[in-house]
């Protein structure tokens, strides 16, 4: 092995090697090579990669952090009332101060990248549910 390579086992999910494998096929490249180039390119962004958690960092641009019920609303370009009643569900992240709301900027948008994550998981389970009551 070369001096410049380090050894990784992982395991992935059985849809992800099985779109590896085809890639792999396709392109007749290595997956050895596939992955480290795919982790290049993700491990190279600008900002920091967080894992497991949220990073919170000085606005680059001068935009509060704390937002209120209708900053958030404009933010999302929905109606306060649509925020608040998400709020309130406690489907959307943010807290009540009396009766006055305040959000996160940083986990708002990581409410709303997330929401198609969710809702694809959502999705399968309901189609569990639904297959397993035939």
């Amino acid at each position: 092995m070369p001096g410049n390579r380090t050894p990784l086992f992982v395991r992935l999910p059985r849809n992800q090697a099985a779109a590896l494998d085809r890639l792999a096929g396709a392109t007749g490249r290595r997956k050895q090579s596939l992955v480290s180039e795919l982790l290049g390119d993700r491990l190279a962004v600008a900002r920091p990669l967080a894992v497991g958690r949220v990073e919170v960092t000085n606005a680059p641009d001068g935009r509060d952090q704390v937002l209120t019920l209708e900053e958030t609303a404009k933010l999302l370009k929905v109606p306060a009332d649509a925020v608040r009643c998400r709020a309130e569900k406690g489907e959307l992240p943010g807290r009540r101060f009396g009766k006055e709301w305040r959000f996160a900027r940083m986990a708002v948008l990581a409410w709303l990248a997330d929401g198609e994550a969710q809702t694809r998981r959502g999705t399968k389970a309901q189609s569990r549910a639904i297959d397993g009551d035939r």
